[in-house]
């Protein structure tokens, strides 16, 4: 979609009096770290955690004393300390010894700060291992040193590539019960390497760690001597984040909140999502395509001459032009795409299958709309990382989709800008969260090169699709040869409906289907931004 940008007539009312300019501090401390802990059951994520907060000197004194008590009553130590307990703090945790929701826990060292996210292994939780990934700068991916890897670490290894994180620790836990074999060490290296090479990882930096033990997590340990890299710690602590490469983008804001103290002040308040902002830049609003200029970056603490992306502020402008909730300001000379269809990869995380061409709630970024799953293009074998056959999608399946939206959305490829590229699916209904989406565009181009041929709707299931239908033409044999047919006539006519039925009630499912699209799509009910959420 394309904007005829004009410029707006300038405001006739003087700027509110303001404070001078400020420049950004700067510091030589690096950039906050996010990362999570992911991996398959069992594989120490929380031992990990609770032993890097505590060889950091991040556990005050009463954390301490209180982890000793609660790993004498619930610890699986013999009464030393469970390092583990530090983050799974749910009664449901200490009791099955599992972590189950997403724990953050804030800590810093003398060279940065961090929050990491431990998250859970268990399959039926991975839901909640996403939320925690799609945030992250980098993942520890915990492997047990005696099972190696499993289709939980295949699974996890896809979805943090996936929701973009590009840099992965590869921690291979519990060394010392496989008396710190470099061997061992080795072949789980290789077997992850090869594993990877579709994952597109910017890094991958493999680790030998006992995190019971502490064996090279804050230092090197002396019984791995032949492991030649950094600890764990350190690493961290060195690694370049992805937020240099944000700030080179093009510069986006989405809106979150129109702030309007007084009738002297009228400001847009959100996030930097990408790129750089400072005070006399020529912007436009989106999806509007009226321009303006900055007049004022508003922070608590006094205006900025500029802003970068990861920073919180309130922008106003020389123009009053309409800019509500949703909206996105963003740099005239590189726009954004403005699409009602977008090719995505959608991770379903709901108990229910998907019901296709069924109308979801999409909330991308601060914007809410209404929006259908137009198509399945294929889903992705978590084993082989392959395409497979496009059908509903079950509970954590992945698939690429085609997304029908009920009105204009400003998208990005969520590979470019998390804040543009993200979105998650709400039912309707139960209000509940259905599926994480990540808007693709290389997707889109290679689907447009080479379009997947259209596929006849056949049943999920043989049994419960072919059991009606074999009693229905039983029934029509049967009333045939009531009828004064022959048997072999009445056979015939009872196998020939029984094998045309089901594919007739695909034909007309997909009938009705687009025929309900094409009835409700120019009347849908239109949420309000914000609406059901």
């Amino acid at each position: 979609m394309a904007y005829a940008f004009v410029e707006s007539e300038p405001a006739q009312a003087a700027p509110a009096a303001r404070a001078e300019p400020r420049a950004q501090p700067h510091s030589d401390e690096k950039a906050l770290l996010r990362f999570i802990t992911c991996g398959s059951v069992d594989d120490g994520k929380s031992t990990l955690i609770g032993r890097m907060l505590y060889d950091a000197r991040g556990i005050a004194e009463d954390q301490l004393a209180a982890l000793d008590r609660d790993s004498k009553k619930f610890g699986t130590q013999n009464g030393a300390l469970d390092f583990a307990l530090l983050v799974d703090g749910l009664a449901a945790e200490r009791e099955q010894g599992i972590t189950i929701d997403v724990a953050y826990r804030y800590f810093r060292t003398e060279k940065r700060a961090f929050i990491v996210a431990d998250t859970p292994g268990h399959e039926q939780y991975t839901r909640n291992m996403a939320t925690g990934a799609s945030t992250a700068d980098l993942a520890i991916l915990l492997i047990d040193a005696r099972k190696g890897i499993l289709a939980q670490t295949r699974r996890h290894a896809f979805i943090v590539s996936m929701l973009g994180v590009r840099d992965v620790a590869l921690a291979i836990n519990k060394m010392d019960l496989v008396d710190y074999s470099e061997a061992r060490f080795n072949e789980i290296v290789a077997a992850f390497r090869d594993m990877a090479r579709e994952l597109n990882f910017r890094s991958i930096a493999p680790l030998p760690i006992s995190a019971l033990n502490g064996d090279n997590i804050a230092t090197l340990s002396e019984r791995t001597p032949w492991f030649q890299g950094e600890a764990l710690l350190p690493l961290l602590e060195n690694i370049e984040t992805a937020g240099a490469q944000a700030r080179e983008g093009p510069f986006r804001f989405p809106v979150q909140w129109v702030n309007r103290p007084d009738l002297d002040f009228r400001g847009f308040s959100g996030w930097v999502a990408a790129g750089a902002i400072a005070v006399g830049d020529q912007i436009a609003s989106l999806p509007s395509g009226k321009t303006s200029r900055v007049a004022r970056i508003v922070t608590q603490d006094g205006d900025l001459a500029a802003a970068v992306a990861g920073q919180s502020v309130t922008l106003t402008l020389t123009d009053e032009i309409d800019v509500s909730r949703g909206d996105v300001l963003v740099a005239v000379q590189q726009l954004p795409d403005v699409a009602s269809l977008a090719h995505a990869r959608l991770l379903w995380t709901a108990e229910t299958d998907m019901h296709p061409g069924a109308s979801y709630i999409v909330k991308l970024g601060a914007r809410t709309a209404n929006a259908s799953v137009a198509d399945i293009h294929h889903l992705i074998d978590i084993h082989t990382f392959e395409p497979a056959p496009a059908r509903p999608l079950g509970l954590n399946e992945i698939a690429l989709v085609t997304l029908r939206f009920d009105r204009p959305m400003i998208i990005g490829d969520y590979r470019d800008n998390r804040d543009l590229g993200g979105f998650i699916l709400i039912d309707r209904i139960t209000n509940e969260t259905v599926a994480f989406g990540l808007i693709d565009r290389r997707a889109a181009q290679s689907d447009e090169a080479a379009p997947a041929p259209r596929r006849l709707r056949l049943p999920k299931s043989l049994a419960t699709s072919f059991g009606p239908a074999l009693f229905s033409g039983l029934c029509v044999g049967s009333g045939a040869i009531l009828l004064g047919a022959s048997p072999a006539t009445g056979i015939l006519l009872g196998l020939a409906d029984a094998l045309l039925r089901p594919f007739a009630r695909g034909i007309y499912a997909d009938h009705c289907l687009n025929r309900a699209r094409r009835a409700t799509a120019p009347g849908e009910e239109k949420l309000g931004d914000g609406g059901g959420i």
